[in-house]
């Protein structure tokens, strides 16, 4: 077992054994993770990619600590994903983060086993200690399966665990099994092909063994996987130059002449394998029964009664979202307020005050205001995929999605985005296709979110004209500008820069079960934790920034010394009269005003009028563009600000009344009112598509692992705002 471990430093000695937990999507491999690790687990990536890796520590009675991997879900090892290719490189010990492992669980549906067999016995072929997690033996018995342990162990030559992950049975055996500081490797390769076949695969593995890349015991595998992948003269020359290349090239020549695919051949071949292996191993009482999952998939997956079953549940989805966790998000919110304010009335007035109370705590409200969002959405979507849910969503939804060049599993995460686009670009993990991924990613944004609805909800207050049906109807229109949005970036982005055919939905719908209740709120701890972690420290950043902007510099003294001549005058009268109280509340928003003025927000402000003018929009609107990229919201209350309003109510009717007379202050349309229909209107247009979002950035920066993306998304977001709004301007100056 203290094999040397490919892609770890060699002067390194490594201090725990790493265990590796491989098997299927839907095959209990993260309940089985986490029954093993508990809460002791940290998520991250695999080095330069966008692959999570998460990583726990399994402590025995013993005291010694094992350290469990789960590898992402896979159904081969070919290696055509970004999944696919990480689980085989750290199974190669190939990972540079992350040494080979010393043993790999190996977690098999046991009612489906013939499927999960293939993913085992490929990881078996690699020669590495190995141990067969045989999971859900309740739904096999309830399928009326019985699958025999002990002959399936000798068929595949290590040990057979039976379990029921989701309630423990057979956890602590397999923890007796991995505390054994050795196991036997599995026996050589046991199926095999026609003598053309195999002399091909030597002719490779001879090649390959002379390149030492590759560990002895996996140079069949290995040699297997190469012939399989066509079109890889890349891999091939990095892998062993032109000796490897031409084998593998003569190995496929030689399958062709003989009549065998290169790319079904181990298909073929382990199949026949595993199909005599599963005769001798499975018994079935009876002809297959017609289970709960069958008849509760004759509704939920029901062409009609399917989709209907789903808009009820997104309906609560939703409500917990729009409503219910706004509870939560408004104790947070207030407890932020109220912890300023203890700031405020704690310190002296000065600028390490107005950091603290304005930059350090507002930052940090402003992430934790969507952490209630975040659980109950990834409490719902680790529920859904728990039962066995999500795979019939992805699987109605997507012939409709697949029409404007998106995968079916994009339909949640774009619908989650309604409540934020946070949890929503989130949630496209569940899309493993990194191009159809990143699309939705870059779409997401688009979806009109909640943070909108403020700003929405004043301009129309304010500017539209009618009843309550008209502005109904306008933020109606608002919402659905934001989809057909989305779905034409979505449907541009396939045809171009991303451009590729969606690949086919090819998902098993695994029986519904109870969710581990365990798993979904472990799910949500490491979720929220995340989030808060990587995101919210470049939050407060850039928060930090944003107050520094906005504070710094100051007026100059020539400027305030009226208003603070008024405040010395106004103090020697009594501070008690409500009076005397308005007009100094006045001044302080007077003073507020000026500070944004002269800071560098304030100049930048004016630096732009010239680029904003077109659309209508003045310095202060452009101060407040640039501060609401903290979070769209920002927007209303920097309006407040900037008016002289100060801390702006629910009902904003000062604010309103103040933007109603608000007046060009130079230029040729001095002294003309700014917020006029066409600029109201045009306003709404840009937030409609503007990416005004720091978290979202942040947060798609986090999931494409790049800043290159976010910038793209930022810019083209941009554009589309611009252009949008120059165009509503000017239509509603022509109609009118």
């Amino acid at each position: 077992m203290n094999q040397r471990r490919r892609g770890a430093p060699t002067t390194k000695q490594v201090s725990k054994r790493l265990v590796a937990l491989a098997g299927n999507p839907n095959s209990g491999k993260t309940t089985v993770f986490n029954a093993l690790t508990g809460l002791r687990q940290k998520v991250g990536n695999y080095a330069g990619v966008t692959v999570e890796k998460k990583l726990g520590l399994l402590t025995l009675p013993d005291g010694t600590t094992i350290e469990i991997l789960d590898l992402p879900g896979a159904y081969s090892l070919t290696a055509r994903s970004p999944e696919e290719q990480i689980a085989r490189n750290v199974l190669l010990g190939e990972v540079p983060d992350t040494p080979r492992p010393d043993l790999v669980v190996l977690v098999v549906d046991g009612s489906n086993l013939e499927r999960n067999l293939y993913l085992a016995t490929q990881v078996l072929d690699m020669g590495l200690p190995a141990i067969i997690a045989l999971n859900m033996m309740d739904v096999a018995q309830g399928r009326g399966l019985q699958v025999d342990a002990a002959q399936l162990e000798r068929w595949l030559g290590v040990p057979v665990v039976p379990l029921i992950a989701s309630k423990g049975v057979g956890i602590d055996r397999l923890k007796e099994l991995i505390a054994r500081s050795e196991l036997p490797r599995p026996p050589a390769r046991r199926w095999k092909a026609a003598p053309e076949v195999e002399e091909a695969i030597q002719t490779v593995a001879q090649a390959l063994r002379r390149t030492g890349t590759v560990p002895e015991e996996a140079v069949e595998a290995e040699a297997i996987r190469l012939i399989g992948l066509e079109g890889t003269p890349s891999l091939l020359q990095e892998r062993g130059g032109p000796e490897l290349v031409q084998a593998v090239r003569q190995a496929r020549e030689r399958l062709q002449a003989a009549g065998h695919s290169p790319a079904t051949f181990e298909a073929e071949a382990r199949y026949e394998w595993i199909r005599s292996l599963t005769r001798e191993v499975v018994r079935r009482s009876g002809p297959p029964p017609v289970t709960l999952s069958d008849r509760v998939d004759q509704v939920l997956t029901h062409r009609v009664f399917g989709p209907i079953a789903f808009i009820a549940l997104m309906a609560l989805v939703f409500q917990t979202v729009f409503t219910w966790a706004t509870i939560p998000a408004d104790w947070i919110d207030a407890a932020m307020v109220a912890l300023g304010d203890w700031i405020r009335n704690l310190m002296p007035p000065g600028a390490f005050r107005s950091l603290l109370a304005d930059g350090v705590i507002g930052g940090v409200g402003s992430v934790l205001v969507f952490l209630p969002q975040i659980l109950a959405l990834f409490f719902f979507i680790s529920l859904m995929e728990d039962t066995g849910y999500m795979a019939r969503v992805a699987f109605m939804m997507d012939r409709i999605m697949r029409r404007v060049g998106l995968h079916g599993k994009a339909f949640v995460p774009l619908l989650s985005s309604f409540a934020c686009a946070v949890p929503g670009i989130m949630a496209t993990r569940t899309i493993e296709n990194p191009r159809d991924r990143l699309v939705t990613i870059m779409a997401a944004p688009l979806i009109t979110c909640s943070a909108r609805l403020p700003i929405y909800t004043l301009l129309i207050a304010a500017f539209i004209p009618g009843g309550a049906t008209v502005k109904a109807l306008t933020m109606l229109s608002l919402y659905l500008m934001g989809i057909v949005g989305s779905i034409t970036v979505a449907f541009v982005l396939k045809k171009t820069l991303l451009k590729g055919e969606t690949p086919p939905l090819v998902l098993e719908l695994p029986a519904y079960k109870w969710p581990s209740w365990k798993a979904v709120l472990l799910t949500m701890w490491d979720r929220s934790r995340h989030f808060l972690r990587r995101a919210g420290t470049i939050i407060l950043g850039v928060a930090i920034l944003l107050w520094f902007l906005t504070s710094y510099p100051s007026p100059p003294e020539s400027v305030l010394a009226p208003i603070e001549a008024r405040r010395a005058e106004l103090l020697r009268q009594n501070p008690s009269d409500p009076a005397v109280a308005q007009a100094l509340a006045e001044l302080d928003n007077q003073e507020a005003s000026l500070n944004i003025q002269y800071s560098f927000a304030g100049y930048f402000g004016r630096a732009i009028e010239p680029a904003l003018r077109p659309l209508g929009f003045d310095w202060r609107i452009g101060i407040g563009i640039f501060s609401s990229f903290a979070a769209r919201e920002v927007f209303v209350s920097t309006m407040g600000t900037i008016y002289s309003v100060g801390a702006v109510d629910e009902e904003t009717t000062p604010l309103i009344e103040r933007l109603q007379s608000a007046t060009w202050q130079s230029g040729p349309l001095q002294g003309q009112p700014i917020f006029t229909l066409p600029t109201a209107v045009a306003l709404l247009v840009f937030y409609v598509f503007a990416l005004q979002c720091m978290s979202t950035v942040v947060t798609m920066a986090r999931e494409t692992g790049s800043w290159k993306w976010p910038a793209f998304a930022w810019t083209y977001m941009a554009a589309m705002a611009y252009v949008g709004a120059f165009l509503a301007r000017h239509l509603v100056l022509w109609l009118a």
